[in-house]
């Protein structure tokens, strides 16, 4: 029998078992999200500060559902607009919840929800300096997800597709060069769309995949979780098999050597 060699996966010295971090908004309820999660097998959930209950008490908490002592809490900054916004938001987290580990996004605009890079990276250098590890929603391009790192990102997080569009991977090209380049893990974050674009982002080398819209807005939300679960479990294992070389010509499956 082949002994395998341990895969591991880790972010920000954080061991993690799952390489699928999943959302826990636009579920219809915090028992939904935790059924979910659940199913997916994830032991770190994004959470958006700004709009997912993580601190009134006078209202349904999500840490009722998910416990912060046995899944890790991500908190994120979905909503924000500019660094002032991002910094205040993070800045919020860690004095509430004590969370360093987090996820920056700052968006250029409303319609696209693109990153605004300037101030991703403007906040990634204000964040890191403030003892934060930051895990970072970025553009697919490879020269500034390589600045983030160089500004102390813990991991490069581009997005396969605008945010909950579902269109999947888009530049494959960007990605693999991504990855090619980094010294930190690659979570392929926004866009993905169903199992298969997963399983893609997984082939393609990514160490991880985050995924949201594409598990709620799904008509089955807690099977299609363990659809996301089976398919990052399966690509990564095609990742570390390596694909067979790719021919522009047919190719016998048998040697001609022996032949009768």
């Amino acid at each position: 029998m082949v002994k395998l060699k341990k895969d591991i996966f880790r972010v920000a010295g954080k061991k993690l078992n799952s390489r699928l971090i999943v959302g826990t908004g636009k579920y219809k309820n915090f028992s939904e999200t935790a059924k979910a999660v659940k199913a997916s097998g994830a032991d770190m959930v994004t959470v958006a500060v700004r709009r997912v209950n993580i601190f009134d008490k006078k209202k349904p908490l999500l840490t009722d559902y998910l416990n912060p002592k046995k899944i890790i809490y991500l908190p994120n900054t979905a909503g924000c607009f500019n660094s002032d916004e991002a910094l205040r938001t993070l800045r919020l987290a860690r004095e509430m919840g004590g969370w360093k580990l987090v996820k920056l996004e700052v968006l250029g605009d409303k319609k696209t929800l693109y990153p605004n890079m300037i101030e991703t990276i403007k906040s990634t250098k204000t964040l890191v300096k403030e003892g934060f590890n930051v895990m970072v929603y970025c553009t697919d391009d490879p020269l500034l997800a390589k600045k983030l790192e160089d500004n102390g990102a813990s991991a490069i997080m581009p997005l396969a597709s605008p945010i909950g569009s579902g269109l999947g991977i888009q530049n494959k090209l960007n990605i693999s060069l991504i990855i090619k380049q980094s010294k930190v893990p690659v979570i392929v974050d926004a866009g993905i769309g169903t199992a298969s674009d997963a399983t893609i982002a997984m082939e393609l080398g990514c160490d991880g995949v985050l995924i949201n819209s594409a598990i709620s807005n799904s008509k089955k939300p807690i099977l299609m979780a363990k659809a996301f679960k089976d398919a990052v479990i399966s690509g990564r294992n095609s990742y570390l098999a390596g694909r067979m070389n790719k021919n522009n010509l047919a190719i016998p499956s048998s040697t001609n050597k022996g032949i009768i």
